[in-house]
């Protein structure tokens, strides 16, 4: 018998490779860039910020800019916006603003604003989202995003309890995030904490970066 030496063919392989590497590609969500950037304070807190969240994000000018992160949520509650300050949306508008990054701006200009592209967005130049005693927007914005993130939080936690998954109620409610700049003035970031005091919603948390606590 002729002898040769042995071979593995790796075609199949190769294929698999591929096939997985398509998957992900098709199968990922890409995040939207922010429109804002911030550089928080640093603390040596190790939380990890939960997955139902309303959060509330205030740049160095004083600038407020509004995020949710349920889909569903976010839909309830430009419905509820809507009605309430009389703007129209269309049914692409909604489906954008479902999976949109973070915004800040006022009612009248989100319709444009939606409009724009994630690059468009990061560009443009808004005022951020009213908070002073002659308008305050955010106020209804946190007010309807605490109706529709606890509707949805009910929903999500019969669906698991139907799974048998023994779910927590609480780990379905919302929470809420404040995520200041270091170097925003602090009568801006306290009249923000003012609008969640109003509204009684006093579990608030707040982002910052990671530090190494001080030595012994």
């Amino acid at each position: 018998m002729p002898k040769s030496s042995p071979s593995i063919d790796m075609t199949p392989m190769v294929d698999l490779a591929f096939l997985l590497v398509t998957f992900f590609m098709l199968a990922a969500s890409f995040r939207s860039s922010e429109p804002v950037q911030v550089t928080t304070p640093t603390s040596v807190s190790d939380k990890i910020i939960p997955a139902n969240i309303l959060m509330v994000t205030v740049d160095k000018g004083g600038r407020v800019f509004f995020n949710m992160t349920n889909a569903e949520a976010r839909r309830e509650l430009l419905d509820n916006m809507s009605g309430k300050y009389k703007v129209g949306f269309t049914d692409k508008h909604r489906e954008e603003f479902g999976f949109m990054e973070s915004f800040g701006c006022t009612m009248r200009e989100l319709p444009g604003y939606i409009g724009l592209s994630s690059e468009e967005r990061g560009s443009a130049r808004t005022l951020g989202i009213p908070y002073d005693s002659t308008n305050n927007e955010l106020k209804d914005w946190i007010f309807y995003g605490n109706i529709a993130a606890l509707n949805t939080g009910k929903t999500l936690f019969e669906e698991a309890k139907k799974k048998g998954d023994n779910p927590n109620v609480n780990d379905f409610k919302p929470k809420f995030i404040l995520r200041v700049d270091s170097k925003t003035l602090y009568v801006q970031a306290q009249a923000v904490i003012d609008v969640f005091r109003d509204l009684n919603l006093n579990n608030l948390n707040f982002v910052t970066s990671m530090e190494m606590p001080p030595k012994k």
